[in-house]
This record gives C-alpha cells, structure tokens and sequence, in this order.
C-alpha cells in the first residue's frame, strides 16, 4: 500500500482558481472516489488557502491519474483546462506526502504560519472522512500522527506568537492603512470564527464602533452581544457600507455579496469617502470589479500573503524547530508504515514453511508404522524445529522492517525464500 497526495493551496494557485475548486460538502466526492478500483482510503481538505486529497492506493500511477481527473471533473468545471490545472496542483508520494500532511496540520505550510484553524478545519476533514467511511487505518493512523505533532510543535515552540490568522493579519493592514483605528467604524460581514477572531484583535486596537452582519440574525446576535457590537442582517448592508470606514468580510456563497452596484450606492451616500475592503472569504465575497471605483481599495485574501511572509521570516528560528519534529514524527509514522508491509511477507514466510513441514511430514509418516501417540510426537517435533528456524530471521525482518532500508530487507527476503515464485517449482524441485 502506498500514499498519494494531490493538491493545490495559496502558493501553487491563484484565489480565482482556488475558489473554483472549494468544497461545500465532502462527502459524495469522498464517497466516488473510494468506490474506484485505484483508492483504497481517502481524506480531503478543503479551507481558504487549499483543496488536498491524501489516499490510500495499491498503484500510485493508476491513483495519480485519477486524482487528476477528480480535480478537473468533480471539483472543478468545464472552463479550467488541463494545462491550468497541472500548473497549479502539486503531488507528494510516500514520504513527501506523509510529511506534507504533517506540516499542514500543523500550520507550517499556512499562509500565516502557526494558525491554529487549520488544525480545527484538518480535524473536520479527517472526522467526515471516518464518519462517511473513506478513511481506514492507515490514513487514521497518519491523521492521529499529524495532530500530535502539531499539539507538541504548539507546545515546545513558540511558532504562535505574533499575528496568527488571516483575519489577524487583514485587522494589521487595516492598521496599517490608517494608523488609528479608535475613531473609525468598522462592518464585519458574516459570524464565523475568522470573524470572531478579527473581531478580538479590532478590540485590542481600539476600535469602538463594529456592526456585525450576517445571513442568520440569531447568529450574528450572539457574536455581536459577546463584543458589545450591533448585530444586523444582509438586507441592512446598503446602509451600513454608506457608514463603514473598514470592512471585513468572510461569509459562505458561491457568488459576490459586495457587487459594484451595491458599492456606488454606498461611495454616493458617504459622498465618495474612501471605503478599505478586507476579503476574506473564499470564494470571494466581494466582486473584484470594485477595483474600478476610485475609492474603494479591496485586498482579498492573496493580498495578505506579504504580510504574512513577513510575519513568518520574525520567527525563523522557531520554524527550525518545528521543522525538526515534523521530520522526527514523520520517521516514527514510516516506521510503523514500513513495519506494516513485513506483515503480509511474514505471514507468507510462515504459510510457505508450514506447507513445506506439512508435505514432507506427511510424506515420512506414510512410510512408518507409528501409533497416534508417537506420530504426535513427530508432528511436535517439526513443529518445534521449523519456530526455532524461523525465529531469528523473522525478529530480524520486523526490527529491520521499521528502519528506512526496510523495503530492502522485505524484497530482499522474499526473494531468498522464493515467495514470489510459482509454489509448485518448491515441490518439484526437492524431489
């Protein structure tokens, strides 16, 4: 069994083509996918900054192909063409995929390095996978794996201090951008956890005035309540851009809520007023054809990735030590990984002998006259001898089995006992 990872994120793709490929409900594509003939086991991840699938496969090339065809026909859509979506997906085998699925949950390979959301959104991946059965126990075994080692890389480093969310990250350009954010009024459209977390960083700022909006009242009610913030629904937004200095926005849809037209109303009801835009969301929730309105500046979530580059560059050194349990973690999984393929050779070992005792027992008995007692005894005996044969060889193979050259030492064996070949070449050629 081998593993493949396909995929794409913030670095590989641009917004456009990422936003294509988002993933509203996991679950049937997880459900197709399994139920082909070349994957075994299946998880898929799909956040702001990336759509992955890790899978289980007895043939990697045969798997490759089709999780190529997954992303452009079941994730994607007519319009992105083959050429497009090769120069966006990236593939890791084996270890590199074992070691990216590590790094990711652990917010290593995040746009802002050291967020803790994507540990949440992996664990969401990996428990609808084992709810809808496309998870087994090996990518079970990797996921457990991935979240341990993201808990010690928080716990031994201090790879998350400073800015560590996107919605940090934007609520630091809206700083940027005016200085002073304790006179301004700011919109938050939507009333999930990275408008929470914009919320609670507006606050350390300064910033007193914050309506809250969202498609469900109550909703956005309780958030709005817990920050001392007006809460509004979708319908009020005409009135509440015209006030808005800062807007922040991270809401589900699969088109613009700020379209251009909304936005003219708005700039002629403030008197043309500048209006700053941080989009959050993915797929995008503000047209980008607002870009053409003189006073309204958008930075969508690709925009912040300088910022969180620069971020990432201050903590360098805790990125060293991250990196180091990333690769001690990753050992013990391949290990364990390796280890699990000596199974089956182990087990056809020990078929293959015990035929080859049975033949031959059989074969000696019929030429002695023993009692029952006496050919139990026998059968004791060969028993016995072929265990103690057998037992140094194979404590050998499961403690070589579980190091890097292990595979070696697996074919390596095969070979010498001949497991590959035809068994009936075994009884011919001792006679």
């Amino acid at each position: 069994m081998k593993l493949l990872l396909m995929g794409m994120n913030h670095r590989s793709a641009p917004l456009e083509i990422r936003e294509r490929m988002a993933v509203d409900d996991p679950v049937p594509p997880l459900r197709k996918l399994v139920s082909s003939d070349e994957i075994d086991e299946a998880v898929l991840i799909s956040t702001c900054n990336r759509v992955e699938v890790v899978v289980l496969t007895r043939e990697i090339e045969s798997a490759r192909h089709r999780l190529r065809s997954f992303f452009r026909r079941d994730l994607g859509d007519a319009s992105l063409g083959e050429r497009e979506l090769d120069g966006c997906c990236y593939v890791h085998r084996e270890s590199e995929a074992m070691r990216h699925v590590l790094r990711v949950a652990s917010a290593l390979d995040s746009m802002v390095v050291g967020e803790p959301q994507i540990l949440g959104q992996a664990k969401e991946a990996y428990r609808t996978a084992v709810e809808c059965g496309a998870s087994g126990p090996i990518l079970d075994r990797l996921f457990q794996r991935a979240f341990a080692t993201a808990k010690r890389i928080r716990t031994d480093t201090r790879i998350a201090e400073g800015p560590t969310s996107v919605a940090r990250v934007g609520v630091g350009l809206a700083r940027q951008i005016f200085e002073d954010l304790s006179g301004k009024r700011a919109l938050m459209i939507g009333a999930g956890e990275m408008i929470e977390l914009a919320l609670t960083a507006l606050r350390k700022e300064g910033l007193e005035s914050v309506c809250v909006a969202n498609r469900t009242a109550e909703r956005a009610a309780e958030l709005a309540g817990r920050f001392d913030a007006s809460a509004h629904g979708l319908d009020e937004l005409p009135a509440l851009l015209s006030d808005a200095d800062v807007v922040l926005t991270s809401i589900g849809g699969s088109r613009p809520i700020l379209t251009r037209e909304l936005m003219q109303q708005a700039l002629s009801a403030r008197r043309s007023r500048p209006i700053f835009v941080i989009d959050i969301g993915v797929p995008r929730n503000a047209d980008p054809a607002i870009d053409a309105l003189e006073e309204v500046f958008r930075y969508d979530i690709d925009d912040l990735a300088s910022l969180a580059s620069a971020n990432a560059e201050g903590r360098r050194q805790e990125l060293v030590l991250a990196e180091a349990i990333v690769s001690e973690e990753q050992q013990r999984f391949e290990g364990w990984f390796v280890a699990l393929r000596a199974v089956p050779t182990i087990r056809h070992l020990r078929s293959r002998v015990e035929e080859i005792r049975n033949r031959e027992l059989e074969r000696g008995l019929a030429r002695l006259d023993l009692d029952d007692r006496s050919r139990e005894g026998v059968e004791a005996l060969t028993r016995s001898i072929v265990n103690k044969i057998l037992h140094a060889p194979l404590s050998r193979l499961r403690r070589e089995a579980e190091r890097e050259e292990g595979m070696a030492y697996l074919e390596l064996a095969r070979m010498l006992f001949g497991l590959d070949d035809d068994e009936t070449s075994d009884e011919s050629s001792e006679r």
